[in-house]
């Protein structure tokens, strides 16, 4: 069963002979992609929780030591490479579904509509939680008001709530599977088919995970009372 597309006959032109190292990089910072997205659903979900779980959370994250080279270098620069390496991949693809409709090809096939979906939920996450780009009542703050401000950024727009995150988790789960899936392969783990079925099952499982953490915690998040969320507690 193949999945070619005429990414793989176009892409190498964009490496040269660097093609086969820059797409196991691009595998590789998609796994670091893959691994934050469960640390980051799996913290959300605590809102749920109640209480000041979720604010005891975003506090040991920022904490840490040398927070910002961490972000840059862990999270930013990994994400930004493989999506821009992503989106390449994309422009140069040619899907084949309508002629050759298997089931892996469907995969492939919303592998990259995921990817695109993901690109704009992004910019529009980032740049209105943390810096604030879409007006003060979408920004975060993660001293002290934590739920305090996601639940106002909840608050703001019946679409964004209902509309925008549920997609976005949804594009976001099934990339992260298929992706962890596809990387198995890339870097041959899991050669035969019967290995290939396995992995399938783990990630199937790791889709329904991280997309039950994430409506988990946009349902949570949409229930609280922004005018009736305490303050987180006071650091020592």
């Amino acid at each position: 069963m193949s999945t070619a597309t005429a990414t793989d006959l176009t892409v190498p032109t964009l490496g040269g002979r660097h093609h086969f190292l820059l797409r196991r990089l691009h595998s590789l910072t998609g796994i670091v992609f893959g691994g934050y997205l469960v640390v980051h659903l799996l913290v959300n979900a605590t809102i749920a929780q109640g209480r000041n779980v979720y604010q005891t959370q975003v506090d040991k994250i920022h904490d840490l030591p040398f927070l910002p080279v961490l972000e840059w270098g862990l999270i930013y620069l990994p994400i930004l490479f493989h999506t821009v390496y992503g989106v390449w991949i994309i422009l140069t693809g040619q899907p084949n579904v309508n002629r050759y409709p298997y089931e892996k090809n469907w995969f492939y096939f919303f592998q990259r509509v995921s990817a695109v979906i993901i690109v704009f939920f992004m910019l529009f996450h980032v740049l209105a939680l943390k810096y604030g780009l879409f007006g003060t009542n979408l920004a975060f703050d993660p001293h002290f008001r934590a739920l305090q401000t996601v639940a106002r950024h909840m608050d703001a727009s019946f679409l964004i709530t209902w509309v925008l995150y549920p997609i976005g988790i949804l594009a976001s789960c099934y990339h992260l599977a298929n992706g962890f899936w596809a990387g198995a392969i890339t870097w041959g783990l899991t050669i035969s088919s019967g290995a290939q079925k396995r992995w399938g099952y783990v990630c199937t499982g790791l889709f329904a995970l991280t997309f039950t953490a994430g409506m988990m915690a946009l349902v949570a998040a949409a229930r609280l009372d922004p005018n009736h969320v305490p303050l987180g507690p006071t650091p020592h």
